[in-house]
């Protein structure tokens, strides 16, 4: 039995009356009451029905306070205004960083409320020798363990006795330090236990020595240690002399493990972080053992797991109950699948204009990952665009301390670095020598960026490819001697197009059904050639203003103070013009409704393409697979730019700065035509196939005679110097602060965390300050 208090229940909370007197009165109301919910029950199920023939649709996050396009002008533009702000926030952030060992522990008392742990000092000499930039920014780690500091051992079994008590607080069950009595052998009993699920991996380090462990167990025998095993091992190199005994369970599998429900949450609030403090006392994420009639699994809950569902349930059934009791995910839950997968085609197409007066959705920026931006106890049709949801690998409904490299909202695993960004391949590292086995400054296939917007003396070529001389066999990898040239200047330049190959991964399939909502497919089905519907663009060019002047005014002084005007172009054209996305893979196409002959059809297939030879596009787009993106470090060592769309959070999530390093693109992906209209405007055959035969409203004549050469619709000024910036802040951001180095540090300073954590005496295991 736990000694922890309950929470008390008023009277107010027991709506059930027991009284004799009342019996009589319950009788009487009962058949209104049936009724009515008879009623009510109708009218939510109407309500669903009717939300289920919608198609889905996803939020994308702008400011409530943001005028409409048709009022700004590129100095008052939404994508000027963040990236801007983004440069001044990282800057403040590096320059706030402790200079010192004093300032790093006052540091770290101020944030979490408690001490260092011990070894503080030699990881801050770690940081020192190979010059660490970002040394406070630990808040996502601390996050991450601070549940397992509530977590409470067993008296009877000799974890804690009476005396360890705070003598301030008698009965709290507390240290005086605030932590739960017995929470380091409680901490080492549920590694144990969760070390016989199916795909979890043990790193064990033992004096001083680490190793990798996978047992096998449930009937269920991994191929070998994971991936993400070795990676850690590796990792902990530098600090694992230095460190006690102890394992570190991993996650084998992409997607996440740990799924606690609201109700094991004393203090309310989806993720727990209802306080600045997350260190002494626990106060904004306590976690409660729940009292049970049921010892029977006891002594190991785990001990009946399952590794897979087996129909017996889901990751969304279980992940919604994280959601606030009164959130719409706990109301409302209706199965909608096949009104959701008859409207996958019109959900998919790019967005038009919104109502008029309204901000467009195509022209809502997101100001960074939808980790953050979207709710899903709030919007809970959302959940079926996600493929993390489907995922055919059983969660974990208690909380068991498991390793990740990428953690969704309101999952509780313990965030690590991915081994793709600590190893070297050739699938995965920029630079990398497959030959001699070595890491290069430049990946071979790197192309250079090419002139400022490369517009000849009349704003003609340039972001066209039709300009540009393109060797079809260059891959970046066997073949680099022929890269992409501008005919007008000779010089390498990178494609203007926004690019992505990747497979049909994205998510399991627990239900069935849903692999055409999730993210690489909507992605593909978005860009596709012929797909219909119309995209607005708002740039500050008439079609008239462009003729006339032969887009002199989109390189005169008073450029940005031009009013934006909404172009609004079909979508298939643009498509053709400025994208080149599609599968090299159809994985696990048995899942696709309709088969793999349904999956080939509406999606774009093209053969596979080595990471070299994405360095030839200036657009680098990032998307979820079945977890998190292993590429995205290798996109920001080059140059070029991703854009990028994740709803999970990964270790640096707070040491990055979107619109600085990276362009965040909302989970519905809409505004990816703005923000290529900003930085490179039209390209110039999409005018001349929309405008081409367009004629002055005054006079009746063409606009462009026979034998006009079509000019491009320039974007922002400096838009092409404005895109350089962020791939160069990228590539710095990668050598500075995402180096392995970089990653060896966070792991060296989450085993000293771990390290007391799992102590008995987790006060012994704190730095004397």
């Amino acid at each position: 039995m736990s000694t922890r208090p309950m929470l008390s229940r008023t009277p107010s909370d027991t709506p059930w009356v027991s009284s004799n007197q009342h019996r009589f009165s319950q009788r009487r109301w009962r058949p209104l009451l049936m009724w009515t919910l008879l009623a009510c029950t109708t009218i939510a199920i109407f309500q669903v029905g009717l939300r289920a023939g919608s198609p889905p649709t996803i939020s994308t996050i702008s400011e409530p306070s943001s005028p409409h396009p048709s009022a700004l002008t590129y100095s008052t533009h939404p994508i000027t205004r963040m990236m801007d702000e983004a440069e001044e926030r990282f800057r403040a952030k590096v320059e706030r960083q402790s200079k010192t060992l004093p300032e790093a522990i006052e540091e770290y008392k101020r944030r979490y409320g408690m001490p260092p742990p011990k070894g503080f000092d030699g990881w801050w000499e770690y940081t020192r020798k190979y010059d660490v930039v970002l040394v406070d920014e630990y808040d996502t780690l601390m996050r991450d363990l601070a549940p397992f500091y509530a977590l409470r051992g067993k008296k009877e079994h000799g974890d804690y006795s009476d005396d360890d008590e705070d003598p301030l607080r008698p009965g709290s069950g507390l240290d005086r330090n605030g932590w739960a009595l017995g929470g380091g052998p409680e901490m080492r009993r549920r590694i144990a236990e969760v070390a016989g699920v199916s795909s979890i991996d043990l790193v064990r380090v033992r004096n001083g020595v680490p190793s990798t462990v996978s047992i096998n167990k449930d009937g269920f025998v991994d191929d070998e240690v994971s991936a993400r095993a070795r990676g850690l091992k590796s990792m902990l190199g530098k600090c694992v002399a230095v460190l006690p005994d102890m394992d570190f369970p991993v996650n084998a599998k992409a997607e996440g493990r740990v799924i606690v429900p609201w109700n094991r949450w004393e203090v309310v609030g989806q993720d727990g972080t209802t306080s600045d403090k997350i260190g002494l006392g626990m106060g904004n994420r306590t976690y409660l053992e729940l009292e049970t009639d049921d010892q029977s699994n006891s002594a190991h809950p785990l001990s009946t797991f399952r590794p897979d569902w087996r129909g017996e349930g889901n990751v969304w059934d279980t992940w919604r109950r994280t959601c606030p009791p009164n959130s719409t995910a706990r109301k409302f839950y209706a199965s909608i699948r096949s009104a959701m997968l008859d409207s996958t085609t019109s959900s998919n197409n790019p967005a038009s204009g919104g109502d008029e007066g309204s901000i467009p959705s195509s022209f809502a920026f997101a100001p960074s990952t939808s980790f953050s931006d979207i709710n899903f106890c709030d919007e809970p049709h959302l959940h079926y665009t996600q493929g993390h949801f489907f995922s055919d690998w059983r969660t974990l409904g208690e909380l068991y301390p498991v390793l990740s490299p990428a953690r969704a909202k309101g999952f509780g695993d313990i965030k690590i670095p991915s081994h793709y960004y600590y190893g070297s391949t050739d699938a995965y590292t920029y630079g990398w020598d497959e030959v001699n086995l070595e890491l290069q400054p430049t990946d071979r296939g790197e192309v250079a960026w090419g002139d400022e917007t490369d517009l000849g003396a009349n704003g003609e070529g340039g972001v066209d490819d039709r300009d540009m001389i393109i060797d079809p066999s260059y891959d970046g990898h066997t073949n680099t001697a022929n890269p992409p040239k501008n005919k007008k200047t000779g010089k390498e330049s990178k494609r203007n197009k926004i690019f992505w190959r990747g497979a049909t991964t994205g998510g399991g399939n627990s239900p069935p059904g849903f692999a055409a909502l999730y993210q690489r497919h909507r992605a593909v089905r978005m860009a596709g050639w012929d797909v219909d519907g119309d995209v607005e663009i708002w740039i500050p060019n008439t079609i008239s203003l462009l003729a006339n002047s032969s887009s002199s005014t989109s390189k005169s002084a008073n450029a940005n103070d031009v009013p934006l005007t909404a172009h609004k172009i079909p979508a298939a054209t643009l498509n053709k013009a400025l994208m080149d996305v599609a599968f090299v893979k159809a994985s696990n196409a048995d899942q696709y409704p309709g088969g793999l002959e349904k999956l080939m059809a509406e999606h774009r297939f093209s053969g596979s393409v080595y990471l070299g030879g994405h360095w030839q596009y200036k657009y680098l787009l990032d998307l979820d697979g079945m977890s998190y993106s292993g590429r995205f470090m290798s996109f920001l060592a080059s140059d070029s730019v991703p854009l990028k769309s994740t709803v999970y959070e990964e270790f640096f999530s707070e040491w990055i700065e979107p619109w600085l390093h990276f362009i965040p693109l909302s989970a519905s992906y809409e505004e990816i035509y703005n923000i290529f209209g900003y930085f490179s405007g039209i390209p110039a055959e999409v005018v001349e196939e929309v405008y081409g035969n367009a004629t002055d409203p005054a006079t009746g004549a063409p606009l462009f005679p026979p034998g006009t050469k079509i000019p491009a619709i320039p974007g922002a000024p400096d838009g092409d110097a404005r895109l350089r910036r962020i791939a160069r802040a990228g590539k710095q951001w990668k050598r500075t602060i995402g180096r392995t180095l970089d990653l060896e540090s966070y792991v060296y300073r989450l085993a000293l965390e771990w390290a007391r954590l799992c102590a008995d005496d987790r006060d012994a295991m704190s730095m004397k300050v």
